[in-house]
């Protein structure tokens, strides 16, 4: 029971599917964190397209 208790410790095969999931967690925590200012930058970013597109 100790030896199979410390292989699976040892065991690295799941490494790369916690960290691309600690990763989406921190950018979709940013995302909730800055929600009000990334709209407000994109809604600026979306006007002075807007504005530009119609000077053209």
């Amino acid at each position: 029971m100790k030896k199979l208790f410390y292989r699976f410790m040892q065991d690295e095969s799941g490494i790369g599917v916690v960290e691309i999931i600690l990763i989406l967690v921190v950018l979709i925590g940013l995302v909730v964190i800055f929600r009000d200012q990334l709209t407000s930058l994109m809604n600026g970013i979306f006007e002075r397209i807007v504005q530009d597109s119609n000077a053209v």
